[in-house]
């Protein structure tokens, strides 16, 4: 009686907390910004906080941001030697014709090594060289297509298709934003990726002594045009009519880390938009957003009724680690919501502590931005006395038990039944009275 009373008590408490805050949002609005971009999204890679979003999970068109794809599949696979060599082959050379790709212009015979050819294909975007990667490193185009859309289902992504490997418009190569950041994120895991899609520039020579610089198709990252942006870093440019202007980057500032995701921005001869929003995004973000600890991990947030214990009724549960966020300089931390989410409604000892017994989902603004594990504060010792009377309550209330327990009925009715009717059979006979006559002999 006196945990069920409790247990009312505080989940009411509990209630009435969660209700005094106001539901906020975490996607803002961006301030004196126009945005072309059909798709975007600017997201934290520290706490992976969506700080702007548009059609995040949209089809689009990914052109040359395919070749992250291509990329990941060479890093990956078996036959990856930087030093190792290529030859440019006539195959690779004709499949580009009359494509529109960006072409490297090296020789049927020339040799590169791997690491070069890594170059050719994030750098400068070639697309002949593209297709020799995929050759080399799958044995076909078409199964180094078939590898992009396995892997594609292995990080799933959901929305996302090849159809060839250099991201040439085709209604079968498709993703989108969300999907993106999934890919670019697990590429930039690759410290070669990384230090390829960092460069402005890289000098190649071939076996033939051609040597040639290559120049970055990014310029965030290029000092020499005026889209250079000082904090930016990586990854890929991609263009087609179909596509846009379409840009996957990364900035990093005074400890903040953010990529910014953009698909089918303008396409102008005066303006790259790609590269100026970009940028522009990053602005807003580093000016206006600070980390925010919004919980730690020393006090306790709530308790939660214990079971099979005789030394107490509640264990008190703590965060597994402090909860950090980004929020806008002059949010009101006030107005956080926690909202408790338990595995039952009660939890049954033994415990341990730093058992995870529940979740806490933090909201700003009407959005989740985050969870944490919730944990037990202390340990709880298990009674074997209260154990075994639940267990003769749960045998006793059991679907096995209540079955027998209806048996048992019948059978009794059946009984009663069958003793009244077989004792209404043996009343005695009433015998009628025949006076005696004496003449009768």
């Amino acid at each position: 009686m006196v945990k069920k009373t409790f247990s009312i008590i505080f989940i009411c408490f509990f209630t009435f907390l969660c209700v005094l805050s106001p539901i906020t949002a975490s996607a803002y609005e961006v301030t004196g910004l126009d945005i072309t971009a059909k798709a975007g999204m600017l997201i934290s890679l520290d706490t992976e906080e969506i700080l702007y979003e548009n059609n995040i999970n949209q089809k689009v068109y990914p052109a040359s941001i395919t070749k992250i794809m291509t990329a990941v599949l060479m890093l990956e696979s078996d036959k990856w030697n930087p030093q190792a060599k290529v030859k440019i082959n006539k195959a690779c050379l004709d499949v580009v014709l009359g494509t529109g790709l960006s072409v490297s212009l090296l020789e049927e015979g020339e040799e590169l090594t791997q690491l070069d050819l890594l170059y050719t294909v994030l750098l400068s975007s070639y697309g002949d060289c593209t297709y020799l990667a995929a050759e080399t490193f799958g044995g076909s185009y078409e199964n180094f297509v078939k590898m992009m859309n396995d892997k594609a289902k292995e990080l799933g992504l959901t929305g996302t298709h090849y159809s060839n490997p250099v991201g040439l418009h085709e209604e079968e190569t498709y993703t989108t934003v969300k999907d993106t950041y999934i890919l670019a994120k697990h590429a930039l895991q690759f410290e070669y990726f990384k230090k390829v899609t960092s460069a402005s520039r890289y000098k190649i020579t071939t076996t033939k002594g051609t040597t040639r610089t290559l120049s970055t198709t990014n310029f965030l990252i290029d000092k020499n045009t005026n889209y250079w942006y000082q904090y930016a870093s990586g990854v890929k440019t991609g263009f087609t009519e179909a596509a846009g202007r379409c840009l996957v980057s990364t900035a990093s500032y005074n400890g903040y880390n953010y990529m910014c995701i953009l698909f089918g921005c303008t396409d102008s001869p005066s303006k790259r938009y790609d590269f100026y929003e970009s940028k522009e995004l990053y602005r807003w973000a580093f000016n206006n957003f600070s980390y925010k600890e919004v919980a730690d991990s020393d006090e306790p947030v709530c308790e939660i009724p214990v079971e099979l214990s005789m030394d107490t009724d509640f264990v008190p549960l703590y965060f597994k680690k402090p909860f950090v966020t980004i929020l806008p300089n002059g949010a009101d931390q006030s107005t956080l919501v926690v909202k408790k989410n338990f595995k039952s409604e009660t939890v049954d000892a033994p415990i341990k502590k730093g058992d995870v017994l529940g979740q806490a989902e933090i909201y700003y603004a009407e959005k989740k931005i985050g969870k944490v594990d919730l944990v037990a504060g202390n340990d709880v010792e298990k009674s074997e006395l209260l154990a075994i009377a639940r267990a003769f309550k749960n045998f006793f209330t059991s679907g096995y038990m209540k079955i027998v327990y209806i048996v048992l009925i019948i059978a009794v009715l059946i009984f009663i039944f069958l003793c009244f009717y077989l004792n209404r059979g043996r009343k005695k006979r009433k015998v009628k009275y025949i006076p005696y006559d004496k003449n009768d002999k």
